[in-house]
């Protein structure tokens, strides 16, 4: 596999950075995930304008123009030959003196990663899967602006270290106020009678690019769009029987799992299914209902 590092393509186990990096020393950088499909990168730009944000959001002047870094993903795209693939493009802040100070780096790192990936075993995208409720909550937008997809994932990761010790593949994360924010990797859709839910930004979850696209471009097609309030989990105290259908309890684990549903991406036939099931009665909200039971829960990766 090659890599796109700093205006050059190299072999994968030639690409490194600098040991004081400081992505690497203190987690100072942003990143994308982006999906290819059928050998063409779905929503490219978006990503590209979203990187931007986060890097300004962070103070971080990016090396190269977005046109510069577009092409040198779709380079990377093509030396690598895949036509189903998952893209990583990564900013760090760059190599620097030890200390927190971001200015004393004189130049950004720019990565592009071209790969395959598999979040879940392949049959879990045709049959669900259990997942679990974290206890661990999403970190407040006061704290950290979700908004910034910045290389800190560590409140995700210790969610998901929880899902992994109860013996499942993926968690529900809530915000502090008890409200439905997201997955560990994933935004979340509720499918109930034609109705499709999803928490607001507010809920303190990213804006990922795919969910954006189901909301703006598949949302017209089948019904209507409003804003809202956010998700309510339901009683905050461990009962999740409010939340979604077939929440079952696992006396093993002392936890509750419920079954859900991932997608590799907007070209799983399934979610073209529902979507045509839906028809013109869906409603795609980014709100919430009074009881979400028996609910269907749908997982987009932060695309």
């Amino acid at each position: 596999m090659k890599v796109w590092l700093d205006g050059h393509l190299v072999d994968k186990q030639h690409a490194t950075v600098p040991v004081y990096d400081h992505g690497l020393l203190y987690g100072d950088g942003v990143f994308e995930g982006i999906r290819v499909y059928n050998g063409r990168v779905f929503k490219l730009r978006t990503h590209l304008e979203r990187l931007e944000a986060s890097a300004k959001a962070i103070h971080l002047t990016l090396h190269y123009t977005l046109r510069e870094i577009e092409n040198a993903v779709r380079e990377t795209v093509a030396a690598n030959g895949l036509k189903d693939a998952y893209i990583r493009l990564v900013v760090t802040r760059g190599a620097g003196p030890l200390g927190l100070n971001p200015f004393t780096c004189p130049k950004p790192t720019t990565i592009v990663i071209v790969d395959r990936i598999q979040l879940y075993p392949p049959e879990m995208y045709e049959q669900g899967m259990p997942v679990i409720v974290a206890k661990r909550p999403r970190i407040p937008i006061e704290c950290l602006d979700p908004s910034i997809k910045s290389l800190n994932y560590l409140n995700n990761i210790l969610a998901k270290v929880e899902a992994i010790e109860a013996g499942v593949h993926e968690a529900i994360m809530l915000n502090t106020d008890g409200e439905v924010s997201e997955c560990t990797g994933d935004n979340i859709f509720f499918i109930r009678g034609g109705r499709v839910v999803t928490p607001p930004i507010s809920a303190g979850i990213l804006n990922g690019v795919t969910r954006l696209f189901v909301m703006n471009e598949i949302a017209p097609v089948c019904g209507s769009f409003h804003r809202g309030r956010g998700v309510p989990h339901g009683n905050r105290r461990g009962s999740y029987r409010s939340f979604l259908d077939r929440w079952r309890a696992d006396r093993r684990r002392s936890r509750r799992t419920c079954h859900a549903s991932p997608h590799r991406g907007i070209q799983s036939a399934r979610w073209r299914e529902r979507a045509g099931e839906l028809k013109t009665e869906a409603v795609v909200r980014d709100d919430g209902v009074n009881d979400l039971q028996r609910h269907t829960l749908v997982m987009f990766d932060h695309v």
